[in-house]
């Protein structure tokens, strides 16, 4: 006799899944990928270890599926922002950074794991998926901002990569969980550096 699941049975399945994502998207806010054990989250979940993998194939699958939902959530408000900017290059190029800085300062551990922990290949994938996705938001940008001769004119896709690196490189430091040290500058300050040098580097024609 073949097992058939029913509705029922499918949206309870559906429900432990979405118990097991919560639960680990949890400990991935607070202590990194690398604290979301299975057994932290299936303990979190009032279950045992075990039985997780009746809904996820490993860890990795799990952790992924984490990482699409909450990298999917900053993508969404960093697009909102552009799209809600006036029209003006130069304005949605500032939502974009601004966005961008601010919400991960505001989620310091999180944005630490979704943008520099060290992760397995599979998290890793989607990672560079969502940079990707970044990479051509902040392109679009660019593109028409050097098409009404806002920005100087340059390639718009390799100017959007060093755009994303940079802002990165210039959020490190302040969000790792292990380096304890003074900001040199406080978050409003940090916010309107990384800004400023941002269209700088593209070139921004004076008015």
């Amino acid at each position: 006799m073949v097992y058939r699941r029913t509705e029922r049975t499918e949206r309870h399945a559906r429900t432990k899944e979405e118990a097991f994502v919560r639960a680990a998207h949890e400990l991935v806010a607070h202590e990194g990928f690398a604290g979301a054990k299975v057994a932290a989250v299936a303990g979190a979940c009032g279950v045992s270890a075990g039985s997780l993998y009746s809904y996820f194939g490993s860890r990795d699958e799990l952790l992924a599926r984490v990482f699409r939902r909450a990298a999917g959530r900053e993508l969404a408000a960093v697009r909102a922002a552009v799209d809600a900017a006036p029209a003006r290059p130069e304005a949605r190029l500032e939502a974009f950074a601004d966005t961008f800085t601010v919400r991960a300062l505001r989620g310091r551990r999180l944005a630490w794991a979704l943008l520099f922990e060290p992760v397995s290949p599979v998290v890793e994938r989607e990672r560079l998926l969502y940079r990707r996705e970044y990479a051509q938001v902040c392109e679009g940008v660019i593109r028409d901002g050097v098409a009404v001769g806002r920005f100087a004119r340059q390639n718009p896709a390799v100017a959007a990569g060093a755009v994303i690196g940079a802002i990165s490189e210039a959020l490190v430091g302040r969000l790792s969980p292990e380096v304890a040290r003074r900001a040199e500058v406080p978050d409003e300050q940090l916010v309107d550096e990384i800004r400023d040098f941002c269209l700088r580097a593209l070139g921004r024609v004076p008015a």
